[in-house]
């Protein structure tokens, strides 16, 4: 399976992805275009600003901010796009954040993440010639200039779940959230069904902590990694040996309770934690991947030189590799490898379901 992968001769790739992951300036100009050093053609400058406004995490969070931003830095840089961005520090900003950029001529605005909906829609309905892309969120009835952008986590959350329940030496795993919303909850819940399909097939006991398939665990935010550690301390004094944080920069406090502790695995989520969270690589059993920086830079590219803007939303699946399980570390085993490609085969074609 093309998601998972080894541990290994990764050192030219993190270099190139760190370099990438440096804090977001809050405007940052494309050059308009440029030439090679054996003075070829100057690259042609597309007339379209993509922007893009991020959630409270910031774009630095080594997660769902981040990678968005990143892809909408790569097609603009490939493009020769003048871009703009903005941070949001909270849910107060969001509706002033998205304002400022339709002002600023943004032809294409990207908001990220599911609470950015209702500003969204109000700025949507305010300024219907300016086209917008929400990551993480979609409107009950379809609006003509917003492009929803959604994953089915679920399925990468499955195949993580079920390597967890294979792997662990306690009979105990975890998961937790940082706010009790749908992208929040559809990586818990597809975790949980991974460990329950475990359960069924092998006639294994493993136990979850922190969702029970309706309800669980969350720290109220996605910014206080002090919580995320002390609620990550809290499942490991109950046994569990791998835990599933859902909460942006909060899951870096579930990570460094995890490492303090010595005997306990991280899954990372939205991006591959071995490249975004280095400093805890040696605990990261695996991450489940949100694609966004590739869906951003098709949607922007789609917008900008292909068919035009289109508010159809855009899915990404394991079939079209818009989610899946990054690095993933040798102590899960070949066979529990072999048995995850089945697994996956068996969710695109319909016969397993992971909600």
């Amino acid at each position: 399976m093309k998601n998972i992968i080894r541990v290994g001769a990764l050192t030219a790739v993190s270099a190139l992805v760190l370099a990438a992951c440096a804090s977001a300036p809050e405007e940052e100009p494309a050059a308009s275009s440029s030439a090679t050093a054996g003075g070829e053609t100057p690259v042609e400058t597309v007339d379209y600003r993509p922007c893009m406004v991020s959630d409270a995490g910031g774009f630095d969070d080594k997660s769902f901010n981040q990678a968005g931003y990143e892809g909408l830095v790569s097609i603009s840089e490939e493009l020769g796009l003048e871009y703009n961005t903005v941070e949001s520090q909270d849910g107060n900003e969001y509706g002033p954040n998205i304002d400022a950029l339709v002002a600023d001529g943004c032809d294409l605005i990207v908001t990220v993440g599911f609470l950015l909906g209702d500003a969204t829609a109000a700025a949507a309905a305010a300024n219907p010639d300016t086209n917008f892309a929400m990551i993480d969120n979609a409107f009950d009835e379809p609006v003509d200039n917003v492009k929803p952008i959604l994953f089915s986590t679920n399925e990468a959350a499955f195949l993580a779940g079920y390597a967890a329940a294979a792997t662990t030496a306690t009979g105990t795993v975890a998961t937790f959230g940082g706010i009790n919303i749908p992208p929040v909850t559809v990586f818990m819940d597809g975790f949980y069904r991974g460990v329950n399909y475990f359960n069924e097939t092998t006639g294994g006991d493993v136990t979850v902590l922190g969702w029970d398939g309706t309800d669980g665990s969350f720290t109220g935010d996605f910014e206080d990694a002090t919580k995320g550690q002390n609620l990550t301390q809290g499942f490991i004094d109950q046994g569990a040996d791998i835990i599933l944080p859902v909460a942006g920069p909060v899951g870096l406090g579930a990570a460094a309770a995890a490492q303090a502790a010595g005997d306990t695995w991280i899954i990372g989520v939205d991006s591959d934690w071995t490249l975004t969270a280095p400093e805890y690589s040696d605990i990261i059993l695996t991450s489940i991947m949100k694609n966004m920086g590739p869906a951003v830079h098709d949607v922007v590219n789609e917008a900008a030189v292909g068919a035009g803007f289109s508010a159809e939303a855009y899915f990404g699946t394991l079939e079209n590799e818009g989610v899946g399980l990054g690095t993933t570390a040798s102590v899960v085993s070949e066979d529990v490898l072999a048995e995850l490609e089945t697994i996956t085969a068996g969710i695109i074609d319909g016969s397993i379901a992971t909600s």
